[in-house]
């Protein structure tokens, strides 16, 4: 049982490996036994991470690439393909939000900021299948692997403020559905797609809009708190039992899924 959920010989791509939550992804799969690509913007952070995880005898590699550049990915895909000689799986955690995204209360709901939507719809969408495009080709190349998409609670319910963000989310479910289907019918049970879907985790991006300077809760993050049964935000590391999973081969006829772990959030109805 064990053997199954080990990661040993497969070599992974995280995109958005240089943020929060992808360093605890980063983490799982090298603790598992994986071999890792970082992909991020930041340079100096992705080979930070890709060093220490190299002088404490894992084996990982800086990929410095933008998720939404095509040329750029296809250079990494190169680079990490010549390091480890192939790819067995990407996790899609590029993402997030920006204050253009954002619409306030006391904003009409008429004016809202359409670039600063479409732009974050667009990270969250196109940042998650344009490397599929890329990596997902050196997956059916190595003749088996695993995908996995992030999610959000956003995607499934209305969070107010995000709209972007939701609309993002939402369709990174679709196209998880849909791409797990059309792999299934090319490729049998060779290649997976599913998605994970965090709760509430504190990041750089959210820090200020659920917590005080203080270490208190903004009302937002009372609201979260509120309504997560657990009551309390989600630590990183607590993502990295479902991310292995859907890497691993214990999770082999598993497709199409969401994955929520989320401290009850999804489930409660508030009463």
């Amino acid at each position: 049982m064990e053997q199954s959920f080990s990661l040993e010989g497969k070599v992974i791509v995280v995109t958005g490996g240089t943020g929060i939550l992808g360093n605890s992804f980063v983490n799982a799969i090298v603790e598992a036994g994986g071999a890792v690509g970082i992909l991020g913007r930041n340079a100096e952070i992705a080979n930070q991470r890709a060093d220490t995880i190299n002088k404490n005898g894992g084996r990982a590699i800086a990929l410095v690439a933008d998720a939404m550049d095509e040329a750029q990915l296809i250079a990494a895909r190169a680079k990490i393909i010549d390091a480890f000689g192939k790819i067995d799986g990407l996790v899609n955690a590029a993402g997030g939000n920006m204050p253009d995204g954002v619409l306030q209360p006391e904003e009409s709901i008429f004016a809202m900021k359409m670039d600063g939507m479409k732009k974050v719809l667009d990270l969250n969408l196109w940042g998650t299948l344009i490397p599929t495009q890329i990596f997902g080709e050196a997956i059916a190349q190595t003749g088996r692997g695993s995908i996995v998409n992030i999610s959000s609670m956003n995607s499934k319910k209305a969070v107010t403020k995000v709209l972007g963000y939701n609309m993002g989310k939402a369709a990174v479910d679709c196209y998880t559905q849909w791409f797990a289907v059309e792999l299934a019918n090319r490729y049998g049970d060779k290649i997976r797609m599913n998605a994970l879907a965090p709760g509430f985790f504190l990041t750089e991006q959210n820090r200020n809009l659920l917590t005080t300077p203080d270490g208190g809760f903004t009302p937002r993050g009372q609201s979260v708190i509120k309504q997560t049964p657990f009551k309390r935000f989600g630590d990183p590391d607590e993502l990295k039992g479902a991310l292995v999973w859907l890497l691993s081969d214990a999770s082999q006829f598993v497709t199409g899924a969401m994955i929520c772990v989320d401290g009850g959030f999804s489930i409660f109805s508030g009463v």
